[in-house]
């Protein structure tokens, strides 16, 4: 048996060691790609998904139920796992698809903070003085596609929508309501996801899909899939970019 001296022992280790190196680093890499072929790919499957969805035209009600109002939820989504994802914003700086398995454990333990900050896409606000129901009467909100009540999400550009305070208050917070009392008064979980539908580059989404499903009681106390209308009776919206007119006759979309 040869003898191996110190020197050639050391090369060796050195070796064997930029081989370890050589072996991290290239991990490291595909794991970049990776993440970064994931995030383009939720975020490619999204804009299909959300492509895909017809909605009916506003008929006067602030939202209308959809798929017999059963979620798209598929049974492996079904957990008891906490989480939240919110997709990245798209390059015209909009909102995509915000999913969560709410439970009481992500619900806030203080009062929402300042949003003001945060500049949706589309956002142009302006005042309807006796169409608007609020005061001041500003046409739109600030609007969470997942409800502050549920996750603590405060001022989230990925979670924040240029929406019509009829869509937030008459459209979407009684199923927001509804979920927060439920979760308030069982240690459950309730899929949540809300898909914002923008048409073609519009800035200003034209509705947002609401979906949730009580998952330890199978759908027993809440089930819902809504779209909520992003309309203001009584305005005129231009979706491309968000500005605003007193409405001339019925016609307000």
């Amino acid at each position: 048996m040869t003898y191996v001296t110190r020197r050639q022992r050391a090369e060796k280790r050195k070796k064997k060691f930029k081989l370890v190196a050589i072996a991290i680093i290239a991990v490291a890499i595909i794991c970049v790609a990776l993440f970064g072929f994931l995030k383009w790919w939720t975020s490619e499957a999204h804009r299909k998904y959300q492509a895909s969805l017809k909605m009916p035209d506003y008929s006067g009600q602030a939202y209308a139920e959809i798929n017999g109002n059963m979620p798209f939820f598929d049974e492996e989504d079904k957990t008891t796992r906490s989480f939240e994802n919110y997709s990245e914003l798209d390059s015209l700086g909009r909102c995509g698809v915000a999913y969560a398995n709410v439970s009481r454990e992500l619900m806030p333990i203080e009062d929402r903070g300042e949003i003001g900050s945060i500049k949706p896409s589309g956002w142009q606000q302006a005042k309807h003085e006796g169409i608007v129901n609020s005061r001041p009467p500003y046409l739109y909100n600030r609007g969470h596609l997942i409800a502050y009540c549920l996750t603590a999400e405060n001022a989230n550009e990925k979670n924040l929508i240029t929406g019509t305070r009829y869509m937030n208050v008459e459209g979407m917070l009684p199923f927001e309501e509804q979920v927060a009392r439920y979760l308030d008064k069982n240690d459950n979980h309730v899929l949540y996801r809300v898909t914002p539908i923008f048409e073609g580059n519009n800035l200003v989404a034209s509705g947002a899909l609401m979906e949730a499903y009580s998952v330890e009681d199978n759908r027993a106390w809440i089930c819902f899939c809504v779209y909520c209308y992003n309309v203001q009776p009584g305005v005129k919206i231009d979706y491309k970019t968000g500005e605003s007119k007193v409405a001339k006759g019925g016609d307000f979309l």
